[in-house]
């Protein structure tokens, strides 16, 4: 296993950096600990001619939420807290609903997104502002929003960027101490992980720092520019504000391949690692959700242990398949991208099988004319998403961002589809009568309106 193996992916992620005109794409992977492959494709600054390296800094998005859960788990280790509080205990002020409902969640509910919130208003508005400025100004807000639940906390499964940033908050009151600074302190640090941080602003003039892009579609022509910054939301840090490089974060990788230690520092124990990659609720056919990581239990014949991050200029991906010793990560500085896809295709090269192999064998199975048409409709939710369930001619279709997508039937009121090159699935959720009530795509629930 070594660099000359993994040709056929450079070859297809070229392909794909191509066809999704992606500035900058930085992919690593490591074996039992030790680099044996990286690979910049592209520029971190391209108008300048700047390369992407190893050492240069992207954003990571939803990543972060991993590094939320590692923090929970020391936490719980030095007895601050434990993953079966309810959430009021340490945010006594929290009110979602109402005093019971929200008493009934904690912390394990809101570590695994299955506190029965659904998807809820940005608090970000139209220009990237916001009144929210603290953990507190967040509480509050949350508290004014009208939440109709999912179902009682354990029973459904839907993404929450609210209750990462909330757990955030969970771990400021448990430490004593500011979220990013505990973050900094008890990961960062001991991780050996120089080049990751929440604030930019000493390395956005001169340091290895990407900038990041957008695309747009005029007249049918895409074509990409740089945005003009990075979007600074403090009382969001939680859920996915830190910025980090592939080398660091392989350090960091190391954690949840090596039971705990990153070189030689026990950053958890082992049994903490193991009850953040325990499947609590699967999330997709034969995908799971843990502590802030997704596990496949059968990727190829192997565990993969995962997590993506998605933000304006940001697509990332970091994995982790104990079994073989592996650990990769990309960054990238393009969002809406498949950099899942890309990741994925290493990691298959590594292990041997075809660069495009899916691990997924789904059979497509047919449903009656009357089920079809009665999945048509308009589903959204209230943190912006919108879909589209109709067809065209004969064929069910997934509408969304000005583009027909066809699904095919694979079971258990789940679909399939291909968007942008990666596989996603739909499910929907049906009321006691029959009726569907919701969507699950992208892993939110999006309500029938």
């Amino acid at each position: 296993m070594g660099e000359s193996t993994l040709k056929s992916f450079e070859t297809y992620a070229k392909e794909l950096q191509e066809k999704y005109l992606i500035p900058g794409i930085s992919v690593g992977l490591n074996k039992d600990g030790k680099s044996f492959y990286y690979k910049g494709f592209g520029h971190r600054d391209a108008d300048n001619d700047l390369p992407v390296t190893g050492d240069t800094i992207f954003g990571i998005a939803s990543i972060t939420k991993s590094f939320t859960c590692v923090a929970i788990m020391q936490l719980q280790e030095q007895g601050k807290l434990s993953v079966d509080d309810p959430v009021v205990k340490h945010i006594p002020e929290l009110k979602i609903v109402d005093a019971e409902k929200t008493a009934k969640m904690t912390i394990h509910h809101f570590m695994t997104h299955t506190s029965g919130l659904p998807p809820l208003a940005s608090s970000v508005g139209e220009g990237g502002k916001t009144a929210v400025q603290s953990h507190e100004d967040f509480i509050q807000f949350v508290n004014g929003q009208k939440v109709q639940l999912l179902g009682e906390p354990g029973e459904q499964f839907s993404y929450s960027n609210h209750a990462y940033n909330l757990l955030g908050t969970i771990v400021a009151r448990a430490s004593g101490q500011s979220y990013d600074s505990y973050i900094q302190k008890n990961i960062l640090e001991p991780c050996g992980m120089s080049n990751t941080m929440f604030d930019i602003t000493d390395v956005l003039e001169d340091g290895n720092i990407t900038k990041l892009y957008e695309a747009k579609v005029v007249r049918g022509q895409t074509s990409v520019y740089p945005l003009d910054g990075w979007g600074e939301t403090p009382f969001m840090k939680a859920s996915g504000f830190l910025r980090s490089t592939v080398n660091d974060m392989l350090r960091y990788a190391e954690i949840f391949r090596n039971k705990g230690l990153s070189g030689s520092r026990q950053i958890l124990n082992a049994e903490s690692v193991k009850q953040m990659t325990t499947p609590y609720i699967e999330i997709e056919p034969g995908k799971f959700y843990g502590y802030g990581l997704m596990i496949t239990p059968d990727y190829h014949g192997h565990t993969l242990v995962e997590h993506s991050g998605s933000l304006p200029g940001v697509a990332s991906r970091m994995c982790i398949v104990p079994e073989a010793g592996l650990t990769g990560v990309i960054l990238t500085n393009l969002a809406d991208i498949p950099a899942g896809t890309i990741i994925l295709s290493a990691l298959n090269d590594a292990l041997g099988e075809n660069v495009k192999a899916s691990h997924n064998n789904y059979k497509e199975h047919t449903l009656s004319v009357e089920k079809l048409e009665s999945l048509k409709g308009l589903y959204e939710s209230d943190e912006g998403m919108k879909v589209i369930i109709d067809s065209y001619g004969s064929q069910l279709t997934f509408f969304m961002n000005s583009a027909y997508h066809p699904i095919r039937y694979i079971g258990n009121d789940t679909f399939q589809v291909n968007l942008r090159d990666q596989e996603e699935a739909i499910r929907f959720v049906f009321e006691e009568n029959g009726e569907v009530d919701r969507l699950e795509f992208h892993y939110r629930q999006l309500w029938k309106r």
